[in-house]
């Protein structure tokens, strides 16, 4: 990880299923992400994503770019361009600033989210990942110790049970 590094972009079909679970899954139970005709008597086309289906996405992104050991310590996020059922939001980023401490790197990566009608969301996440193994202590890892077997059962040594 580098400033300047581009992640590969993310395309994600916004459905109708996908709208409503974001915001039943978040408890947001406005009508505008559940009831066209509500949405449409307030002004809305359609159902539109809430902002925190669209901040589950973003992180979503990140991890599965950095992998299962990253953190994500801050989202900052802004929404733009409604996200309606039809349409594809790509998500794309850019690493702007990484710092590295003993074990870890901490980056700052700027997020866009485009869809047909225009930028969906911007902003950026931090994110710290580990640079070292695991724990390099851990002796299961070790290819200096031998592995055994376990005990058929552990309450009782061979010279126990018998």
């Amino acid at each position: 990880m580098r400033p300047g590094e581009a992640l590969p972009p993310l395309e994600i079909p916004v459905t109708r299923t996908l709208v409503v679970a974001g915001a039943i899954a978040s408890r947001d139970y406005q009508d505008v992400h559940h009831d066209a005709e509500l949405a449409r008597q307030k002004g809305s086309p359609d159902i539109f994503m809430n902002i925190l289906t669209t901040n589950g996405l973003v992180g979503r992104y990140i991890t599965d770019h950095f992998g299962p050991r990253a953190v994500l310590r801050k989202v900052a996020i802004r929404l733009g361009a409604p996200n309606y059922p039809g349409d594809t939001m790509v998500l794309t980023a850019t690493v702007e600033e990484v710092t590295e401490e003993t074990g870890t790197a901490t980056a700052t990566v700027r997020v866009v989210g485009a869809n047909t009608i225009g930028r969906h969301v911007t902003g950026t996440v931090t994110v710290t990942v580990p640079t070292l193994p695991s724990d390099p202590s851990d002796s299961s890892h070790s290819s200096d110790s031998p592995s055994r077997p376990a005990p058929a059962h552990p309450a009782a040594s061979p010279e126990e049970a018998g």
